[in-house]
């Protein structure tokens, strides 16, 4: 159990609790409170992973979010497999399995380590574009390998075993961050009443303080952090969140928030009370002000070699020392440009190991933390920087020499420097992604060689985001801006909390921008890497502006600069001086790239939340699905809707066929009486006293005179003036109407007319319900409807007092109900609405009457060849987003005079739309009565012709009728309507073709006489 980096005391682990984890295979220990990334190193481990295009070994540069080379994969069975996860950000528990994400046959040993040895000559950037352009028939043969040797990580193949969870929350004040700027800001905006929540994604809250060499109020930075917390804590305004990661900022303070609640615990979330808890949760954060508290990454300095494991921001190190007891080394050599760094150094000197030198980039550094590396007799070598480290598999050694950063030059003797660490720092980049997300750029301030975030209204940044650094400034400026947020949001009276006197002044760093360069100039030079989870070099980048790339988002496109889950974190401000000092240009005139969410990677899991398996699309039933599955239904999805497909009937012992079934259940609506569920039409209640008006806008067809008592149908376009949807609109008052729409398209047609609305019409005074699961229809349609309603109803059926297209309020079985003479078969019919309470007892009741009249329950599949018996169309099966009421031939419906314009109206008039060799919709019968043709068969006129064929058109709906005793089908031909009694042909797989004339849509009664009886 011996960790041979581990010092004897300190940190904040617990080392009463011994903790065996596996990597790559081999058992290793820590401790309670260690992330995997600090027991790998506590371990002695260098190599965690292998860069995914050169294969270069890589190990820990930093320990937070910023850390581009520790992905790992995580779990013991293939189920709980997790791709890509940082080990910085993964909390070590008992039992967690991890490997690395890239290296054959293993990451010691590589094969294919060999790129990486050639030289940035062999894999420049636009490699893959240069190298395989031709010949093109090998594509597929290079696409295959590329792509195997792509990516990092690996999907699991088995069924996720976890749940998780999405909760929305609102809260006057969120503090993204919980450092100093962001705990001073809590605290301020607590104190006030402001209801708060604290977010940060470290295990533990507290930011730098936690590894602070301060003091606050007389006792260590750590021990206020958590007395802050606790005072937090017991605030009921007050909502606490670590392991917490601010993901995305949306528009108007819309803020994402992932939280790893048992990821640190085991590989799957333990059961309480025989419940699985949820693994992550996804907050979707409403908040009235947002304090962004995020801080700054360190930003590395670029030298040859400084992806060689070894190779530390200077931050890390004194990270890992203070907070987890790990010294990743022993032998140190600190490269910085800023005083703030000399920290790693003196975190070193008193853990016991050598500090081999300090080498500072400025010439005369004078500050306290100067004073005290000197006091302590470590050599401090001035205007100098690393310039090379050496060592393939870890830091063996430093090449420093005096530089000229002015024109980035070495000017010096180059002295070598044995040690097996090298920490650097070239300053602080504030944290802007999260601002970014909101369209806002970021702002360039040269006093701090940085950008920070721009305006977001109700944002305030603070703290390193902010581009503040001395501890005192960084918690008044968080007691600042919390204090606002509190006030913006409403509070009354702001009470600021008194924070302990800081004893300890931090300096602000002084940050520079600089890339050391190699004396070498041939290809053989050592790369100096900007982007080390891409593999992006500095030349790889002078490459790119060299062959014309001027933008920043065109050199992150052909570098890969910023690109996977790193977003650019250490690199991108180095890659963007690099770029710019090429291109002699200023940073802030080649700007940042555009930084979109994720800020860091969140698993699917808690994207979908509790929207997976049988909830990723509910399945939904009617009143009646209880009777259906009872009497043998065999069920179709339509939408989201389980509705019953055809009715097949058992007889000695064998069940009966769809098409016998579907012959059975035609004949009997067309001869005698049969009953669908049509509960499932969308239903829209629709009111307010411009909603005659609005009806007429959305609909292409009038309806200012629709009188109370009488129903409508209609056409609904997109405003491209092709068919969107079509359904029957009842006039139940006034001001009053009941909308039906497709079963598929209730929910799109809803979206639709809230859409126009709110943004197109929000003067109109009208609005609109959903009732689609509040009425269930019960579709009695046959020769005998009538007399078998009249069995069990109050209202008076009679052809005069009730016709076609009317409706009428009474009661059925008892039951209170709406029922509409409408018919989508061409016969008589009543489609009776009750509430869905009392569905069922209509729906037996109808059965108990009926059973005189045969009554026979048929399905949407006998329904749909009712329907086309009758010309009658269904939206997004005879019409597929590229067809107008005209090409239906459905000009009764349009209102070509209406006063006022309807959507679509405009896109009608357009010569494309009014062209004669549209395709128009019309009816087919083939010669032969017994073919059913191919719904999506093309239409030809030439069977002979030579492939490709000139296509007429397709089938859109084909069924076998046993009321024609023949097949039949609607398709949409060009020119359809002038080609009546032509000759087609439809091609079929086997290279034959089936024949057929084109004929008139409607097949049965074509006068209509059947349904006004």
């Amino acid at each position: 159990m011996t960790q041979a980096n581990r010092l004897q005391q300190g940190g904040r682990i617990d080392r009463s609790r011994s903790l065996s984890f596996t990597f790559n295979g081999k058992t290793y220990h820590g401790h309670e409170g260690d992330t995997l990334a600090s027991a790998l190193l506590a371990n002695g481990i260098d190599i965690i992973n292998r860069s995914f295009k050169y294969s270069r070994p890589r190990g820990l540069v930093a320990a937070g979010a910023e850390e581009p080379n520790a992905i790992v994969q995580l779990g013991n069975t293939e189920a709980a497999q997790v791709p890509n996860v940082r080990a910085t950000q993964q909390g070590l528990y008992e039992g967690l399995s991890a490997r690395s994400t890239n290296g054959w046959p293993s990451v010691q040993r590589d094969l294919m380590s060999w790129v990486g040895k050639l030289g940035g000559g062999f894999m420049p950037p636009g490699f893959y574009y240069k190298t395989f352009m031709a010949p093109a028939s090998m594509w597929m043969t290079y696409e295959k390998y590329i792509r195997k040797g792509a990516g990092l990580g690996r999907a699991p193949s088995e069924l996720d075993p976890d749940i998780y969870d999405h909760l929305n929350q609102h809260c006057d004040v969120l503090v993204v961050g919980a450092g100093p700027a962001g705990l001073a800001a809590a605290l301020t905006a607590a104190n006030s009443g402001a209801r708060v929540i604290l977010c940060d994604e470290q295990e533990e809250m507290g930011g730098s303080l936690l590894d602070s060499r301060d003091t606050l109020g007389g006792a260590p930075a750590a021990q206020w952090v958590k007395t802050t917390l606790e005072t937090l804590a017991g605030w009921d305004n007050v909502t606490l969140l670590p392991r917490t990661t601010a993901n995305g900022y949306h528009d108007h303070n819309f803020v994402t928030l992932h939280e790893r609640r048992t990821e640190h615990l085991a590989d799957t979330a333990p059961l309480v009370n025989n419940r699985r808890q949820a693994r992550a949760r996804l907050h979707r954060v409403r908040a009235n002000r947002v304090v962004l508290a995020t801080g700054a990454h360190e930003r590395p300095l670029v030298y040859g070699n400084n992806d060689v494991p070894g190779n530390l921001l200077a931050g890390a190190v004194s990270n890992y020392i203070h907070r987890y007891a790990v010294v990743p080394g022993s032998k140190l050599v600190l490269s910085t440009s800023n005083d703030h760094a000399y920290r790693a150094a003196l975190d070193w000197f008193d853990a016991g190991r050598e500090v081999v030198a300090i080498v500072d980039a400025r010439a005369n550094p004078e500050g306290d933390l100067v004073k005290e590396a000197k006091s302590k007799g470590i050599r401090v070598i001035t205007r100098s920087a690393v310039i090379e480290a050496k060592g393939a598999e870890r830091v063996k050694g430093a090449r420093v020499a005096q530089v000229d950063l002015e024109r980035f030059a070495v000017t010096g003797q180059v002295e070598e420097l044995a040690c097996d660490t090298i920490a650097t720092s070239g300053g602080y980049s504030p944290v802007v992604h999260l601002a970014s997300h909101t369209g806002s750029r970021p702002t360039w301030r040269d006093d701090l060689l940085g950008f920070v975030p721009g305006e977001v209204k109700g944002m305030y940044p603070v703290g390193g985001a902010h581009g503040i650094y001395a501890l005192s400034d960084v918690f008044a400026d968080g007691k600042q801006y919390g204090a606002q947020a509190a006030e913006a949001s409403g509070i009354d009276s702001v009470v600021e909390p008194t924070l302990p006197q800081i004893e300890a002044h931090l300096d602000s760093p002084a940050c520079a921008l600089y890339q050391v360069p190699h004396e070498k100039t041939t290809l053989r030079a050592p790369k100096q890497f900007v982007d080390q989870q891409n593999d992006v070099t500095a030349a790889g980048i002078e490459v790119a502006t060299r062959e014309g790339f001027e933008s920043i988002e065109h050199v992150k496109r052909y570098t890969a600069m910023g690109f996977g889950t790193d977003q650019g974190k250490l690199g991108n401000i180095n890659g963007m001086a690099i770029a710019a000092r090429m291109l002699k240009r200023t940073i802030p005139e080649v700007g940042t790239t555009v930084f979109r969410p994720n800020y860091t990677p969140i698993t699917f899991g808690a994207i979908v939340g509790r929207h997976a398996r049988e909830l990723f699309e509910p399945e939904r039933y009617t009143a009646m699905h209880e009777w259906h599955v009872e009497n043998g239904a065999e069920f179709e999805d339509v939408g989201q809707w389980k509705r019953p497909w055809y009715f097949p009937k058992k007889q000695a012992g064998k069940t009966e066929s769809m098409d016998d079934a579907v012959a059975r259940e035609s004949l009997a609506v067309r001869t005698g009486v049969g009953i669908l569920d049509a509960s499932t039409l969308g239903k829209i209640d629709i009111q307010g006293p411009d909603a005659r008006e609005f009806l007429g806008r959305i609909y292409t067809n009038k309806w200012a005179k629709l009188a109370p008592g009488r129903v409508r149908y209609g056409l609904m376009c997109k405003d491209d003036g092709m068919l969107m949807d079509d359904g029957t609109t009842s006039c139940l008052g006034e001001n009053h109407f009941l909308m039906t729409t497709t079963t598929g398209g209730a929910a799109g047609v809803m979206e639709w007319l809230e859409l126009w609305h709110q943004t197109e019409w929000p003067d109109m005074q009208v609005y609109f319900t959903s009732v689609t699961d509040h009425w269930a229809t019960m579709t009695v349609t046959g020769p005998d409807a009538r007399k078998l309603l009249s069995e069990i109803t109050d209202i008076d059926l009679a052809k005069e007092q009730f016709k076609f297209m009317d409706w009428r309020n009474g009661k059925v079985a008892d039951v209170p109900a709406r029922v509409f003479r409408i018919s989508f078969t061409g016969e008589l019919a009543y489609e009776i609405n009750v509430q869905a309470n009392y569905a069922m007892h209509v729906w037996k009741t109808l059965f108990e009457h009926g059973k005189k009249y045969d009554l026979t329950p048929y399905g949407t599949e006998t329904m749909h060849v009712l329907r086309a018996e009758k010309g009658l169309i269904i939206a997004g099966q005879d019409t597929d987003g590229s067809v107008t009421p005209e090409d239906l031939g459905m000009f009764w419906a349009i209102g070509y005079d209406k006063p006022y314009s309807w959507i679509g109206k405009r896109a009608l008039t357009r010569p494309d739309t009014a062209r004669k060799d549209r395709k128009q919709l019309v009816g087919l019968r083939p010669t032969d009565p017994k073919v059913v043709l191919e719904e999506g068969a093309h239409i030809v006129l030439d069977k002979d012709q030579p492939i490709p064929m000139d296509m007429l058109g397709h089938v859109t709906s084909s069924y076998y009728s046993p009321n024609l005793e023949s097949g039949f089908a609607l398709a949409v031909v060009k020119g359809g309507r002038d080609r009546m009694g032509e000759k087609i042909y439809l091609p079929t797989r086997d290279g034959q073709a089936h024949e057929a004339e084109i004929v008139s849509t409607v097949f049965i009664d074509p006068k209509g006489e059947r349904q006004h009886v």
